[in-house]
């Protein structure tokens, strides 16, 4: 499936092709020189979908945007994501924490394809800390670096939560990935609305029960130690006594887990340490209101940066057309 914007596009302007490659699906930017979206095109080309290597790689991209290539064949192409994982188009080593967001693009990548194509890639993150501690991430680093591009306050201090199938919590100071943790909450919900217990319960896809929502992320608050697995069986178990209707136990499982995501990892953010949410409004707008309940508000809201980011690492590789 391929998805665009219908804007006609003025291919001289173009100076940079951003690709956001995820595991699910591939976005694709034509940016100009001042950084703004000309076009973007989505399509379901995800790194995790491709199993024939680099030359499946390259038909994605041709697929979903040789017509730009082909009008303007020296605009260079910029990646981040899974596309510079193990099992994408070529693999781009971590770099590893501290690292300053701005340097990220010393450490990226070239992918060559046939005719002279080159994709730049963006590294991934890693952090480590003794032999007890060790996180990744691909994709969220060149998020953050489009966020410290429209809010360059936040780079002096912030945590930049990005919600999402694997959510981040990242430490960010004087402009550097310090530390980060990652949270499997969406998968989690996935998992147990489709494959447990739970799932035997759980209607079709409704519309958003607030008050159902909001009383698990009360419940995830106010926990008297009891922890997530107990309140996750309470969902089939009030369901069974009629305390909770049918139609409301996704956004009841879906505010437990949030709530105890960010009850957790609130412990480790200071009080005055700005918070900014970066993703889908959607799923932010459900971290807003768990942030709220627990008493930490979102300073900035920030949907896909991604774009801005990759622009951003662009100029300072000078890769930028001008």
């Amino acid at each position: 499936m391929e998805t665009s914007n219908s804007a006609p596009v003025p291919q001289d302007a173009a100076a940079l092709v951003a690709l956001d490659w995820g595991s699910t699906s591939l976005r694709a930017f034509l940016m100009d020189a001042a950084g703004g979206v000309i076009a973007d095109r989505t399509s379901d080309d995800g790194a995790s979908r491709l199993a024939g290597g680099p030359a499946e790689f390259e038909k994605a991209l041709r697929r979903l945007v040789g017509d730009w290539l082909q009008a303007q064949p020296r605009v260079p192409l910029l990646a981040c994501g899974m596309v510079g994982s193990q099992h994408g188009w070529r693999e781009a080593p971590y770099a590893g924490c501290p690292v300053a967001v701005d340097a990220l693009d010393r450490h990226s990548i070239v992918a060559d394809g046939t005719d002279g194509l080159q994709v730049r890639i963006i590294p991934g993150v890693c952090f480590t800390a003794d032999h007890h501690v060790a996180d990744v991430m691909r994709g969220e680093e060149t998020q953050i670096a489009g966020l410290l591009c429209t809010h360059p306050a936040l780079a002096a201090r912030c945590r930049v939560v990005l919600p999402g199938t694997h959510s981040k919590w990242v430490e960010v100071r004087d402009g550097c990935i310090v530390s980060f943790r990652t949270c499997m909450t969406g998968e989690l919900f996935s998992l147990l609305r489709e494959h447990s217990v739970l799932g035997r319960l759980m209607p079709p896809a409704t519309d958003f029960h607030a008050e159902a929502f909001d009383e698990a992320l009360q419940r995830a608050r106010d926990d008297a130690g009891l922890g997530l697995s107990w309140d996750l069986f309470s969902v089939r178990a009030r369901a069974l006594m009629r305390q909770l209707e049918t139609a409301a136990l996704p956004d009841y499982l879906s505010g437990l887990l949030v709530g105890h995501e960010v009850a957790g990892a609130l412990r480790a953010v200071p009080r005055d340490e700005p918070l900014a949410l970066v993703g889908d409004p959607v799923l932010c707008d459900r971290y807003v209101r768990a942030l709220r309940v627990l008493g930490h508000p979102a300073t900035v809201i920030a949907r896909n940066t991604a774009p801005q980011g990759l622009w951003r690492l662009g100029c300072r590789a000078r890769q930028v057309a001008s």
